[in-house]
């Protein structure tokens, strides 16, 4: 869940997965549950999918891959890339299909 902080700090009891910070606010990407008990404002429920390869920083491709297999198939996705894993965030209603075409990528 991709959700905005009402300030520019991350609220007192919010545990996020990530933040990035923008210009025009805080974003936090956290848990349905979490967004909704604190009441913060979210567009739409993402599934959540680590990629389990372990990958470079400084690789080039796999972020272009996996955007390209899930874009073929016509399923939105928010790429987050950390230290040991890329994390991919799409419509929680294809998360299933979204794992499928990720598992068929050579």
């Amino acid at each position: 869940m991709f959700a905005i902080a009402p300030g520019a700090a991350v609220p007192d009891g919010v545990e996020p997965i990530a933040t990035v910070r923008e210009d025009e606010a805080l974003t936090l990407v956290i848990s349905q549950r979490e967004a909704d008990r604190h009441g913060l404002a979210y567009e739409a429920s993402q599934a959540w999918i680590t990629l389990r390869v372990h990958s470079s920083l400084a690789a080039v491709g796999m972020t272009a891959a996996v955007s390209a297999a899930l874009t073929t198939a016509g399923i939105s996705c928010n790429v987050i890339a950390a230290y040991h894993h890329d994390h991919i965030f799409v419509p929680v209603q294809r998360g299933h299909e979204a794992r499928q075409v990720l598992a068929a990528l050579p």
